[in-house]
């Protein structure tokens, strides 16, 4: 899959799930909930004990579907190196390093870093950000994102960190291009339980809201 077809997969998802923190075994439980929810980008954050051989396995996992699979809280060039060659289609960035920038553009991969301010968000596309990860995306609110988008509406947004259903269609009126949804999405309480349908309804749900809420803009 060439870079230009995994962005539109990110775009097209509308949703990429954060998996933060889980246990190995359970990992592919959750990733074959969020595939039957719809969601079609899945972040395994670099945080998560042995993340670079689940991000292999995960890769390997959604091979023959139109998943991908991408790599979180990439911290540094030679990080980010290693998961692309883990199979990491993706890489989010709680910051802006240029360094990680470099290393997935050499790569041919999706790079998205995080930002804050409108500085940080053209220094970021700028360098070479194929999207930038408006973060944390909770305590800002969509009215930043709608503000910052006046002027910078070239620039595709994500907004991750506090995202959740009750305020998904107000990012997305807002003019983001897809949400990065972490512990709402994937629901700790269920998953010690083994409940992973759990999971499955709210990926439906939030994946619905981003479909009605982009088709009510057109």
């Amino acid at each position: 899959m060439q870079k230009q077809q995994k962005l539109q997969t990110i775009v097209d998802s509308g949703v990429v799930a954060v998996i933060r923190g889980m246990e190995a075994d359970k990992v592919v439980n959750i990733v074959d909930a969020l595939l039957e929810g719809g969601v079609k980008a899945i972040e395994i954050t670099l945080n998560t004990p042995g993340a670079i051989d689940l991000i292999e396995e995960v890769s390997e996992k959604v091979e023959n579907t139109e998943a991908i699979v991408g790599a979180g809280t990439v911290l540094d060039g030679e990080t980010a190196r290693s998961a692309i060659l883990a199979g990491a289609e993706f890489v989010f960035a709680p910051n802006l390093n240029q360094d990680v920038i470099e290393v997935c553009n050499r790569y041919g991969t999706v790079v998205i870093p995080g930002v804050m301010t409108p500085t940080e968000i053209v220094n970021a596309y700028q360098a070479g950000a194929d999207l930038v990860k408006v973060f944390p995306a909770g305590v800002l609110g969509p009215k930043y994102i709608k503000s910052v988008k006046g002027p910078l509406d070239h620039i595709p947004m994500m907004p991750t960190g506090g995202v959740n259903l009750d305020n998904a269609a107000d990012f997305i009126e807002a003019g983001v291009v897809a949400l990065g949804v972490g512990s709402d999405l994937i629901d700790k309480e269920a998953i010690a339980e083994g409940n992973y349908k759990v999971i499955t309804e709210k990926a439906k749900q939030l994946t619905q809201v981003v479909k009605e809420t982009k088709e009510s803009l057109t």
